[in-house]
């Protein structure tokens, strides 16, 4: 007896749950397969010789000391670099090895191929080397004055005559805060004997990646495979080169596997970290609190190279404003070269610096014209409908600012402290701080983020899908981060094939084409549409075949009766199809940065309750309430998970975390001085999303990976101002920022 469509049931681990995700189990036992772990049989170790100098000329270069150690193969150098001499994600401005000078601490200048890593990291220490030290620069206003920039942009739009009744000004600082994976960089390299070579290294883009190494070895693109593996998180650490070009040389060149694998220390300077900023604000309102012009300086630390600075600070000035209507607009930018580690891309990609800024003028315009700051946020909220309030883009697809600032005014708040449990209070076991000394804070931070690459960029995602009797499998090249894509792109295609069975296979780039960064918010619109549509293209494909109307777990239906079963058709010869889905097109913007950059927004929304002991400057985070815009909710564990780490990060940003230089140099490489929130510093987290369909993507879904970073640190140090009755203009908030030292 056949079952009507309109009773079938739908597939287990579908669209709206929450399945199992295939790496979890195998990472909780330990059976997981991170980079780190990667093994050859007769492979070589590198290890890495880097400058001790933040700006220096390199006198003297020996090489011969290493060479002449037992168990020493190799060591190369800038010299021995085949073809192009540098790389870069926009631009090849960073050489693959010092090239005469080094240009920040920790740059490279050598690497050495050993038999075993201890021999190779004595074999560093053998080279006999010699500097000239330099002067370097690492004010970010100095560069900015002496014109060493990467880029600056213009952002003006409206009337600049306008004024308004109420007027705030605000100086602000964003310190350099490291992504922090828990898994260090590592990589392995396996020639191929015909002049090629397969790597294995952590990346969030293993195509960028492509474009990058095989220009600086000479070889036709197709020699070169990269593939994606297994990663202890990434948060925009894993976009740049670090060592692979160096692992492909000496494989090529030595004909042996090599692996490569920083230690902490190593991997502080192994790839690059979100930009510092110094932030110049004026906005004006009128009585009612409405926004009337906003006026903002913005200047970003790069570092020593480019990285994807010009991007970076592309997103800082098109969401200088946060989600927030204004007509009259002035924005200069400008992302900077200094002789500082390379900033680059990570978790909010510049719109974590200018929302720290832009919120506290927010709570500022709220306290002069006596309105509670969610209220003034709510007066003002950007939707569709609207324009974008710096680039004057119409905003097409769905942004419920409102919606969202609404949903978290019902939120309860956090009970009043009660406990005198040490570990309650801001001093923890310390025991120093007493109950009644404690005073309790709340803050907001209401925030906005583009979702996928704009500004003309040509973003796309490459899938395969492939039936055959052992089920379906998904081919790509996009990076599982620890996020959960796999499970989104198997749950998607589920829905769509009716099959449990759906494997996701991490292909390599001779394999397949680009699937762009899992960055930028954006694979879940990205890769999850591309292997949606694929399967939809798909589906179409049998049922038109086999005469069908529906599909289900069963198989095909035609007007209400079973016409084949899904295990007869995929007992057929199997079947293939691949597409490229890309987003809506995006423009470069004019001279006034006015166009249409961006494909869709994604808006949070942060209370931060917070418990300051004003004496002693020690802050507790007791509760976070977060309510984010997810489009179409696919996995309701996986957001809340997007949500709470991101949480935790902006948490870090707002009152621990900060990469501290001293003329160019980090002296707190170690997670014993670059301080983390632990599980004793998370705070109670409550979670709701709002569901408002975006116009493009799978079933409307939004990427959530980098809105709950962006609002959590503006949350936290405005319930910190709350709590101590004082402006706060630098993050993160130190002990002597509270007490007013």
């Amino acid at each position: 007896m056949t079952t009507s469509p309109t009773t079938r049931e739908k597939v287990r681990g579908g669209v709206g749950e929450s399945p199992l995700r295939p790496d979890g189990i195998p990472k909780v036992v330990g059976n997981f397969a991170f980079a780190s772990d990667l093994h050859a049989e007769g492979m070589l170790w590198g290890a890495t010789l880097r400058s001790p100098h933040a700006k220096a000329r390199i006198t003297k270069l020996d090489l011969a000391p290493a060479l002449a150690m037992g168990g020493v193969v190799d060591v190369i150098t800038q010299e021995d670099v085949p073809g192009q001499r540098g790389f870069g994600m926009h631009v090849p401005d960073q050489p693959v090895f010092a090239d005469g000078e080094c240009n920040y601490w920790g740059e490279p200048i050598a690497v050495v191929a050993a038999h075993d890593l201890d021999t190779a990291k004595r074999a560093v220490a053998a080279i006999d080397i010699e500097y000239e030290g330099l002067e370097p620069l690492t004010d970010m206003e100095e560069a900015d004055e002496v014109d060493s920039q990467t880029r600056r942009m213009k952002v003006r739009r409206g009337d600049p005559e306008a004024s308004g009744a109420v007027v705030v000004e605000g100086y602000y600082e964003v310190g350099q805060q490291d992504q922090a994976p828990l898994g260090t960089e590592a990589g392995l390299a396996l020639p191929d004997g015909d002049g090629g070579v397969d790597l294995y290294a952590v990346s969030q883009w293993v195509h960028s990646d492509h474009w990058q190494i095989y220009p600086c070895l000479d070889v036709p693109p197709e020699q070169i495979r990269c593939h994606p593996v297994g990663m202890g998180g990434a948060f925009g650490a894993r976009e740049d080169v670090s060592m692979h070009i160096h692992l492909c040389m000496l494989a090529l060149r030595n004909g042996r596997p090599v692996k490569m694998m920083y230690d902490r220390a190593e991997s502080f300077v192994g790839h690059v970290h979100r930009h510092p900023a110094r932030m110049w604000y004026r906005h004006e309102a009128d009585a009612d609190g409405k926004l009337v012009k906003v006026d903002a300086r913005l200047i970003l630390d790069g570092g020593a190279y480019e990285s994807s600075s010009n991007a970076v600070i592309a997103n800082a000035a098109y969401f200088a404003v946060g989600p927030y209507k204004v007509d009259n607009v002035s924005v200069d930018a400008v992302a900077v070269k200094t002789n500082n580690p390379p900033s680059g891309a990570m978790r909010g990609f510049g719109g974590v610096q200018t929302a720290f800024a832009h919120e506290a003028q927010m709570d500022r315009l709220a306290d002069e014209l006596g309105i509670d700051p969610l209220e003034i946020r709510r007066r003002n909220a950007l939707g569709r409908g609207d324009n974008m309030n710096t680039s004057g883009q119409l905003i097409e697809g769905s942004l419920p600012t409102a919606e969202l600032i609404d949903e978290l005014a019902t939120m309860p708040l956090a009970e009043p402290l009660a406990s005198t449990d040490p570990r309650h209070l801001p001093g923890g076991t310390g025991l120093t701080t007493d109950p009644g000394h404690v005073r309790r804070g709340v803050g907001y931070g209401v925030t906005l983020k583009n979702l996928a690459f704009s500004e003309a960029f040509d973003d796309y995602s490459d899938c395969r899908i492939s039936l055959s009797p052992i089920g379906v499998e998904v081919y790509t090249a996009a990076a599982e981060v620890g996020q959960g894509l796999v499970t989104i792109i198997q749950q998607l295609v589920r829905d769509v094939l009716k099959m449990e069975q759906v494997a996701v296979v991490w292909a390599d780039t001779g394999i397949i084409g680009s699937a762009g960064s899992t960055s930028a918010s954006r694979q879940t619109q990205m890769s999850g549409g591309a292997a949606y549509f694929c399967a939809v293209e798909l589906r179409d494909e049998i049922l038109a075949e086999f005469g069908g109307d529906d599909l289900s777990h069963e198989g095909v239906w035609r007007e209400g009766e079973l016409t084949v079963t899904l295990d007869e058709v995929c007992a057929l010869e199997p079947r293939e199809h691949e597409i490229r889905y890309r987003h809506p097109e995006t423009f470069a913007t004019d001279e006034n940065g006015q166009g249409d950059a961006h494909p869709a927004y994604a808006v949070g929304a942060h209370r931060a309750v917070v418990d300051v002991d004003p004496e002693l400057g020690l802050v507790r985070v007791i509760q976070v309430d977060a309510v984010h815009d997810v489009g179409k909710l696919l996995n309701p564990v996986a957001a809340y998970g997007q949500i709470e780490g991101g949480t935790l990060q902006g948490i870090g940003l707002a009152v621990l975390e900060e990469l501290v230089l001293d003329k160019g140099v980090i002296k707190n490489p170690n997670f014993t001085d670059y301080l983390l929130p632990t599980f004793l510093d998370a705070p109670h987290i409550e979670v709701r999303w709002v569901e408002e369909p975006e116009r493009w993507g799978p079933l409307g879904a939004k990427g959530i990976g980098e809105p709950p970073t962006i609002s959590a640190g503006p949350a936290v140090a405005a319930a910190i101002r709350d709590a101590i009755g004082r402006h706060l203009y630098r993050v993160p908030v130190l002990p002597q920022d509270i007490v007013g030292l």
